[in-house]
């Protein structure tokens, strides 16, 4: 109940403005992922990413978002483009919910916000921090190509594949 109040809580309070603009340097990170392996951004530069947030692990609304990448993932993979899903959960969590979902890409522990602060993903709410909902299409070269705020978990993955379509045109 603590987490549904707490998510609630942080969509409202959330007023999805970003300083990060298109075309922009997309911040490097190394994070570890549910497997304790580290994942890095730069070692995807010759490919798409999508880097996308999400407040919590087994939410309705996270858990909805990341079947949805799984269900999605041939049809990413098919584009040249790999998807990473972060938040401030920890290892352990993210291997229980990746494996409770058989999710097949890598979600990422950043424990200290450090990564979700450098894409304006954070909020703080005095002793809680989670991670904002927001997703990012990084391009070959590294740079940000598309930014979306505060989205539907719902059809958020049809509108991503959609314009990862249009962006490689």
């Amino acid at each position: 109940m603590l987490k549904k109040i707490l998510t609630l809580f942080f969509i409202i309070t959330s007023n999805g403005v970003l300083a990060l603009s298109i075309g922009d340097r997309a911040p490097n990170f190394s994070l570890p992922n549910q497997n304790n392996e580290a994942k890095m951004l730069n070692e995807h530069l010759g490919s798409w990413v999508i880097l996308y947030f999400y407040p919590m692990d087994d939410t309705p609304g996270c858990t909805t978002e990341a079947c949805n990448f799984r269900d999605a993932i041939d049809k990413i993979i098919a584009k040249k483009a790999v998807v990473y899903g972060v938040s401030l959960d920890s290892i352990e969590s993210h291997k229980k919910f990746s494996d409770r979902y058989k999710l097949t890409f890598s979600i990422l522990s950043d424990s200290s916000g450090n990564v979700s602060k450098s894409y304006e993903s954070l909020s703080d709410f005095l002793i809680w921090k989670t991670a904002n909902r927001n997703t990012f299409i990084i391009d070959p070269e590294g740079k940000i190509a598309k930014i979306y705020t505060g989205v539907d978990p719902k059809t958020h993955v049809q509108v991503v594949l959609r314009d990862l379509i249009k962006l490689q045109l």
